[in-house]
């Protein structure tokens, strides 16, 4: 086959009925060249857009070949001027650059974004192949390009390191929406750092806040888009199960959905309890979810301060939760104890024991300090605190935006994580509301139901 079109182009300008006669005529090469061209085999929406755009948000459904296009995109940053021209429609780095592949977690990245069976190396050309250096969480092409990978579950990581761009996979799942910012003020190599973002929608509020930004530039997509490379039976049982449903519109139709199907915080509720009135406290508490490790892939410990108002309601004051050491987290609830002049910090001791108080009289002997622990499952002790929002009755005193996106996403039942900063929430009203004698308590969350509430 000679002259400048290339077989991809060719076989793409012929009808499919034509086809299969070209591919038998292409030599190995040929069909090699023809096979790792993601802009023959791509959907049109697989694309990246030809309009200026900093971040490309692709929120699809399952099984839209998201990963996919995140790697391929990669592949594009890294590769040589002509396959970035074709795959962006301009050139958008150069050989050399460094990019990032930050995921959920450290597992998430190795499996899915590098690894997986539409990972990079997956998709990546024999001649263009990068060497993967898992030690260094380091891919390096043959050219110099250099991606770095990062887990969202470590932001520290991300902080110091620059890039020229930036491949973000299940942004709308990560745990630590710091990771986002850390790897924003890194993205400053080159003339025009871009990142693509692949996500499953929820409606968080870093993808709320970047389906507004004017240079982000989004492309939604449905699983049954790829019907033709999915299982038969997976789309079957997939579309008879979920389609239809409120689940379905955001996990095969890729709608960013207000609410989470199955959540029991409402946007409206969240937005009715934020609130600027002056009330005087006559109980504040500072409630602790304590984590049992500090590693990658850990859950935060959640440090919630609440107060009960004299006229009867309930006031979210502060959220404190972290990441950390036990001795760390400990001291951030001390001191946000002190700077809220609290009454009480208690703590919830299904996990750690005698070992939670321990610590904290080691730092502080004088603290008042109770115990909790768990009678019911977590939707059980939930629902009622829900309730009181529901009835305007909870009220928050100035944005706490990463509580707030786990009060409304959380889907009780669906959910394998645990909501940490949600569970610091439920202890502290539940404490307020029981009456909080002195000792060690077992909550029975029925009582809030029946408007049970402390009185001094």
């Amino acid at each position: 086959m000679q002259g400048k079109i290339s077989p991809a182009a060719l076989l793409a300008s012929l009808p499919a009925a034509s086809r299969q006669d070209l591919i038998q005529s292409l030599s190995p090469k040929e069909a090699e060249d023809t096979l790792y061209d993601w802009a023959f085999w791509a959907r049109p929406n697989q694309m990246p857009p030809r309009k200026r755009w900093r971040v490309w948000l692709i929120c699809a459904g399952r099984g839209f070949g998201k990963t996919r296009v995140g790697s391929e995109a990669s592949k594009g940053f890294a590769s040589h001027e002509g396959y970035q021209a074709k795959l962006f429609g301009e050139v958008v780095a150069k050989p050399g650059s460094r990019g990032a592949l930050v995921g959920r977690t450290a597992a998430d990245v190795r499996d899915v974004m590098i690894e997986g069976e539409s990972g990079i190396l997956a998709c990546s050309s024999p001649d263009f192949r990068p060497i993967y250096e898992p030690s260094k969480r380091r891919l390096t092409w043959p050219n110099g390009t250099i991606a770095t990978a990062y887990s969202a579950d470590e932001p520290s990581l991300l902080r110091g390191p620059q890039h020229h761009w930036a491949w973000c996979d299940e942004l709308a799942a990560w745990k630590r929406p710091e990771a986002w910012d850390q790897l924003l003020f890194g993205l400053r190599l080159g003339e025009d750092p871009r990142v693509i973002v692949t996500t499953t929608p929820r409606p968080t509020r870093i993808i709320r806040d970047l389906i507004k930004d004017p240079l982000t530039m989004v492309t939604r997509g449905s699983t049954k888009e790829n019907a033709a490379n999915l299982a038969i039976p997976f789309l079957a049982e997939l579309v008879k199960k979920y389609e239809g449903t409120t689940l379905g519109r955001q996990e095969l139709h890729a709608e960013i959905l207000d609410e989470m199907p199955g959540a029991l915080w409402t946007r409206a509720t969240i937005g009715a309890a934020q609130t600027n009135r002056r009330v005087e406290y006559v109980r504040i508490i500072t409630a602790i979810d304590p984590a049992v490790t500090a590693k990658e892939g850990s859950n935060e410990t959640g440090i919630i301060v609440a107060a009960l108002g004299s006229d009867g309601d309930y006031y979210v004051l502060d959220d404190r939760s972290m990441l950390a050491s036990p001795d760390a987290w400990m001291r951030a609830a001390i001191d946000a104890h002190d700077e809220h002049k609290g009454d009480r910090v208690i703590a919830e001791v299904n996990q750690g024991g005698d070992l939670v108080e321990t610590l904290l009289r080691t730092i502080r002997k004088d603290v008042p300090f109770d115990t909790v622990h768990a009678s019911r499952g977590k939707r059980t002790r939930a629902e009622p605190v829900a309730a009181l929002y529901e009835q305007g009755r909870v009220h928050h005193v100035r944005p706490l935006p990463d509580l707030e996106d786990q009060l409304v996403n959380w889907e009780p039942g669906i959910d394998a994580d645990s909501p940490d900063r949600l569970d610091a929430l439920v202890w502290a009203i539940t404490y307020l509301s029981n009456g909080a004698p002195a000792g060690n308590l077992v909550f029975d969350s029925s009582a809030l139901y029946q408007g049970a509430q402390w009185n001094p």
